[in-house]
């Protein structure tokens, strides 16, 4: 097994393993702040209360502004001819995980 973290940024939670590339919503600055909230190394679990300070990650930013498949809002009233439709991209930024260090 291989070993992974759960990280909450900007109060979204992630699993993550090490070299993964993953997408979080758009963070602004160059270094994002994680907190380790479980650590597994394959044997053995770590879940922390709320968080693990030992545990440091070491986070790249890949893509500062990624965006993301276009989603769709419908509003409809039935019997009284209104419809509405409105589309947007969602804004992301792609950060990898380099490295977990005890």
């Amino acid at each position: 097994m291989d070993k992974f973290v759960v990280l909450r940024i900007a109060g979204k939670q992630y699993k993550v393993s090490e070299g993964q590339e993953f997408l979080v919503n758009l963070i602004s600055g160059t270094s994002p702040e994680a907190e380790v909230l479980l650590f597994s190394d394959g044997e053995k679990v770590e879940v922390g209360t709320p968080t693990l300070p030992k545990i440091k990650v070491d986070l790249k930013v890949v893509t500062e502004l990624e965006k993301g498949e276009k989603v769709r809002v419908f509003k409809y009233k039935s019997k009284s001819r209104y419809r509405k439709t409105v589309g947007f991209r969602p804004k992301f930024t792609r950060l990898l995980l380099q490295k977990i260090s005890k």
